[in-house]
């Protein structure tokens, strides 16, 4: 598989980035034993790079697959954490966990935070700044949705590596429009910046376009890598075949898996708003004393599922 060079960063990673949030408890769920397989299977196929986060709940099945089969790759982790305290908890909990002595990538986990992101965690950022002088990140760097996060992050010393969603509909952008975001990952890469991209599938709104939606990614001029979640082996050899060059009939492993969505169940949602506030596309509204998702400008991440303390949020 086709190898790049990770900006600045002196990593270098598979065009194909192994995304471990959908086979977690925010999405399908998976087993343990399944979720591990997934990764073994895409560890032995030549991925090297892999991306989960503290909230996706995906460290161990990365830890097992990596201890069954041998093969370290490069890891992208990220976190919340709002204050220094709270980061270096995310950061010993991440090295713990997947049983690793240094995180190659460690992000603020910022989808829907603009560029005051940078002063209002401040103190996570300074944390990250610290774990990195210490050896125990490689690179720090910002997960976003948004156009002026990326803005701003091209000109920032302390940011090696930014991690945007685009994709050919601009669904889930924010704070700006697709060409815009286009402009402002090209400036971060002139800047030295490692890219890699997210939601290139627009969270599987764009599946029935897949061949048209990964060329537009792909031929962004300086993406290292793409990150797509896969929860079946079926979706790896898919993604593997297409990445490798050896495209077949586009058709149904990938379209059964997008076939997911979210709903509130209205008996238990008691309207505390913490999905709507979660939701990274601005997704959920207040209809009638409840919460109610429009499919339309769901990207079916699954973040609301996390947020919701009353278990009211389920994926059919």
């Amino acid at each position: 598989m086709k190898m790049n060079k990770l900006g600045k960063t002196g990593l270098e990673v598979t065009e194909l980035c192994f995304g471990a949030l959908p086979f977690g408890p925010m999405q399908k769920n998976l087993n343990m034993v399944s979720c591990t397989r997934i990764v073994e299977r895409a560890l032995e196929s030549g991925i090297n790079f892999v991306d989960t986060a503290q909230s996706y709940l995906t460290y161990e099945p990365i830890e097992r697959a990596m201890k069954s089969t041998g093969i370290r790759p490069v890891i992208a982790t990220k976190s919340t954490a709002c204050d220094y305290e709270f980061m270096k908890k995310a950061v010993s909990e991440a090295l713990a966990q997947l049983d690793v002595d240094v995180i190659d990538i460690f992000h603020l986990h910022a989808a829907r935070a603009d560029d005051s992101v940078f002063s209002e965690r401040q103190g996570a950022l300074e944390c990250l700044l610290d774990c990195k002088a210490k050896g125990l990140i490689k690179a720090v760097g910002i997960s976003t949705h948004s156009v002026k996060t990326v803005q701003a992050a091209a000109s920032r010393d302390d940011i090696d590596v930014v991690f945007p969603i685009i994709n050919i509909s601009g669904i889930g952008i924010l704070h700006g429009t697709r060409e815009e975001m286009l402009k402002a990952i090209a400036d971060c890469i002139a800047m030295g910046k490692g890219v890699y991209v997210m939601k290139a599938l627009g969270g599987g709104t764009l599946i029935d376009r897949y061949d048209e939606a990964m060329t537009f990614a792909r031929e962004i001029p300086g993406i290292a890598s793409i990150a797509l979640g896969m929860v079946s082996e079926e979706e790896l050899k898919f993604n593997l075949d297409y990445f490798e060059g050896r495209k077949r009939e586009l058709e149904v492993p990938l379209k059964k898996a997008a076939k997911k969505r979210f709903f509130v169940v209205p008996t238990l949602c008691n309207n505390c708003g913490q999905c709507r506030e979660t939701c990274p596309n601005e997704a959920i509204a207040e209809c009638d004393g409840r919460s109610q998702i429009e499919t339309a400008k769901c990207l079916t991440c699954g973040y609301c599922v996390g947020a919701c303390k009353m278990f009211a949020i389920r994926m059919i």
